[in-house]
């Protein structure tokens, strides 16, 4: 049956995709580490300005990006090369800024992966080298030092009257290319309870976690704050074994409550119907007007030996169509997903024309979801 109605969908030439086909799938039980976060466990942004060096003339136009230039002779100078009054003209360096995410309870010397991006008028990045570079937190400490070579996915090939380019050759990553230098510490033994963080916010899940942790761990463990978060207090028989109770919680699975949402992209004409979604009886009629302007210019050529000059006459074609043989469609009443589906895909409409239809719907009140434009 799903396949069947998914079929038709697709042959409509409705780019529709469904979330929660049927009401097992979306009373599915999820484990907690998938729908929460543990509070104060998170990474922390770092960044840093360095050079990549070694690029085959890719590289920054001093002459327009001084800022290289200063970074390149300052450089220098520590290795004790005093470059302050020549005129360096490479082209195989570029400025770049260096970002990474430090994960929670990185210890010193774990690798993590940094991102590089061209800060100058660099062509491309592939083939570098980035060299010594610190990575510095929101308190300005330095938490990491990342070098080593650019891997760039993109490419970019040009001769003197085509190129040829593929993504993206300014920005690029290097796979364990930072070492941590400096540890967040992250206290969580000093607490006497763990607060849960739900991705999706939602009053009826947070409750749901608080009696699926009150029947593992005992009544009164745990309490729903808001809709946002769970806290647990930690039982005295974990207060030395805090990884072992986090292991225990994150296993346990609940349903989490999903809202009613029909959520449309305008640009690529995807339509994402949540399970909860429900329609009341309604009637649509739905048409376009079609205007179709077509040029088709005609050289008009003087005869031969005659004073006449080569004009071009223009020729413009006009084509109306105002739809006129749309009907007026009955749609009943979607207590299911599977009905709803059946519904808009019996109209027969492309998907530009769904997304028209669902957003009148919502404003006759028949549509009983959110409508959310991405």
């Amino acid at each position: 049956m799903l396949r069947s109605w998914l079929r038709a969908a697709l042959g409509l030439g409705c780019c529709l995709l469904i979330l929660g086909a049927a009401a097992p799938a979306a009373e599915a039980q999820v484990r907690l580490k998938d729908i929460t976060a543990i509070e104060g466990v998170r990474g922390n942004q770092l960044i840093g300005y360095g050079l990549v060096i070694g690029l085959q003339g890719t590289g920054d136009q001093l002459r327009n990006t001084p800022f290289t230039q200063q970074s390149l002779a300052a450089m220098l100078e520590r290795m004790g090369i005093n470059v302050a009054d020549a005129r360096v003209q490479t082209r195989n360096t570029a400025a770049v800024i260096v970002t990474a995410t430090l994960p929670p309870f990185a210890r010193q010397g774990t690798p993590i992966d940094v991102q590089v991006s061209s800060l100058g008028d660099s062509k491309s990045l592939n083939g570098g080298t980035l060299i010594v570079t610190p990575l510095m937190g929101a308190d300005g400490e330095v938490y990491a030092v990342a070098q080593g070579p650019v891997v760039v996915g993109g490419f970019k090939a040009e001769g003197q009257a085509q190129s040829i380019s593929s993504g993206v050759t300014t920005q690029g990553k290097v796979p364990g290319g930072a070492l941590v230098e400096r540890e967040v510490p992250v206290a969580l033994n000093a607490q006497s309870s763990i607060r849960l963080t739900l991705r999706s916010p939602d009053f009826t899940t947070a409750v749901r976690i608080e009696e699926a942790l009150n029947a593992r761990f005992g009544g009164g463990s745990a309490s729903a704050l808001d809709l946002g978060t769970v806290e647990m207090r930690i039982p005295p028989g974990f207060r030395d074994r805090l990884p072992n109770l986090v292991a225990q919680m994150e296993s346990l699975t609940v349903r989490p409550e999903t809202p009613a949402r029909v959520v449309v992209d305008e640009r690529t004409g995807t339509i994402i119907v949540g399970a909860q979604v429900r329609i009341d009886p309604v009637a649509i009629t739905h048409g376009n007007l079609v205007i179709r302007v077509t040029e088709s210019p005609i050289v008009s050529q003087p005869a031969p030996f005659s004073n006449g000059e080569t004009t071009v006459v223009p020729r413009t074609q006009v084509e109306v169509d105002d739809q006129r043989g749309r009907r007026l469609a009955a749609l009943p009443r979607a207590t299911t997903l599977k009905d709803v589906v059946d519904g808009l895909n019996a109209m027969g409409l492309a998907p530009r024309d769904l997304i028209s239809v669902l957003a009148a719907l919502k404003a006759s009140g028949a549509l009983h979801a959110e409508l959310q434009f991405i």
